[in-house]
């Protein structure tokens, strides 16, 4: 935290976290990530250390998809975790690091309920806590990430292994040397859309030398980057945020998730419910829109989406797209009216303004 006070971030509470809101511009940070490279301290997402001899039958029962085909220094892409009526309670990224221990990064305002979850549902599938130990190391360590197509010039500033240039996607090595000591794990995947253009890196590492390769980055031309950032270029991107866009009350047909779900696996908590929804239909679909190009009155989430004047639907996120220059954002709208190219008209401050409804990615 006083090191982002620093560097100029403006702080703010996130799920709990002082962490930085911006770092001047957020319009520029964005940018910037699309077409140079920045650095984010992400810390605020929760990590767990699991171990234990029994974690692969364990995972496989409580997450939505199929994890046979999961090895040894891979990530598992998000998968959900859900609850018995097929809610989304939050979606994670697991880390295979070997047989008998595993990682796992979940979002920020779940650090302690995903935990219990996982608890709770090991003790009530016959696991012990032997078979299956899961450990929050969140406050103990930091997790920092590179992104943008710079992003492999910084790594080399940071002495990086040459090895992290030949990870895929979803790929990570463990206890990787960066800046001269050993940390948990390099990653690539990432939280902004660069990993699909295979640009950015994630550093998970313990607290003094996380804020060293923070430090360390700025020094080497990244440009820090704080939490208004990273929202925007989700949203681009079409990344949902628990807690915005789905939660307990969404299933992930009417979310459209479909990312982490493997359909047809039903040996899991919560899967049964999913497949009946994928069979029998759902009443609404998760849709983005576009403003106008130039217009910049940015829709919030619970704002009313209209068609015709008649009430159609609502948003769970928006934003100011630097990159399209315009609104843009996503939402709920009942699949009467949930048509790629259709036009509807969503509310900003008791005025309609024309949004067109887009596939993602919005960019």
């Amino acid at each position: 935290m006083d090191l982002q006070r620093e560097l100029g971030g403006n702080l703010g509470e996130f799920a709990g976290w002082i962490t930085s809101m911006d770092y001047g511009n957020p319009v520029e940070e964005h940018v910037h990530t699309r077409t140079s490279v920045t650095v984010f301290d992400v810390s605020h997402m929760g990590r767990y250390i699991i171990r234990g001899d029994k974690i692969y039958e364990f995972f496989q029962k409580v997450v939505s998809k199929d994890l046979r085909k999961f090895k040894e220094g891979h990530m598992s892409g998000p998968v959900l975790l859900l609850n018995e009526e097929g809610g989304i309670k939050d979606d994670i990224m697991l880390y295979y690091l070997k047989d008998d221990e595993w990682l796992a990064v979940v979002n920020a305002p779940n650090v302690v309920s995903d935990r219990e979850w996982l608890i709770q549902l090991r003790d009530r599938l016959g696991f012990s806590n032997s078979d299956v130990e899961i450990d929050d190391v969140t406050g103990k360590t930091t997790l920092i990430a590179v992104q943008g197509p710079k992003a492999p010039e910084i790594m080399d500033a940071l002495k990086a292994p040459e090895d992290i240039k030949k990870l895929e996607i979803l790929q990570f090595l463990p206890n990787a040397e960066v800046l001269g000591k050993e940390a948990t794990l390099i990653s690539r995947s990432g939280w902004t859309g660069e990993e699909v253009r295979s640009y950015g890196f994630e550093i998970w590492a313990d607290v003094d030398h996380g804020r060293e390769i923070f430090k360390k980055a700025v020094e080497s031309g990244a440009k820090p980057a704080g939490l208004i950032a990273r929202d925007s270029l989700r949203l681009e991107m079409g990344y949902l945020l628990v807690g915005e866009d789905m939660g307990e009350s969404t299933n992930p047909i009417e979310a459209r998730y479909w990312l982490p779900l493997t359909l047809g696996k039903t040996d899991c908590i919560g899967c049964d419910k999913v497949m009946k929804y994928y069979e029998e239909g759902v009443s609404r679909f998760r849709v983005g829109f576009k403003f106008k190009k130039g217009d910049r009155s940015i829709p919030r989430h619970g704002s009313k989406i209209f068609a015709g004047g008649k009430e159609v639907g609502y948003v769970t996120s928006g934003t100011y797209s630097p990159m399209l220059k315009r609104s843009i954002g996503m939402g709920y709208v009942k699949t009467t009216h949930a048509y790629i190219g259709f036009k509807l008209q969503v509310e900003v401050r008791g005025r309609l303004h024309e949004a067109k409804i887009s596939e993602f990615p919005l960019i």
